[in-house]
C-alpha cells in the first residue's frame, strides 16, 4: 500500500511540474486516502497482535 501512495505522490510531483494542476490535485488527495488506509490498518494489526499475544501468556 505505501508503494501505491509513493507512486501517486511521485505522479503529483511530476504533473504538477509540468502544469497539470488538476491531475497533481487528484493524485495527492489518492496519496492521503490510501495512506491514512495503511495507517488504520497497521495500527488494527498491531492492536490484535498485543491482544492474541497476551492470551496466549
Amino acid at each position: 500500500m505505501l508503494g501505491w501512495v509513493l507512486t501517486f505522490l511521485i505522479v503529483a510531483l511530476i504533473a504538477g511540474l509540468l502544469g497539470f494542476g488538476g491531475i497533481a490535485g487528484a493524485s495527492i488527495e489518492i496519496a492521503k486516502v490510501i495512506f491514512f488506509i495503511a495507517i488504520i490498518l497497521f495500527v488494527v494489526s498491531l492492536v490484535m497482535g498485543f491482544v492474541r499475544g497476551r492470551r496466549g501468556i
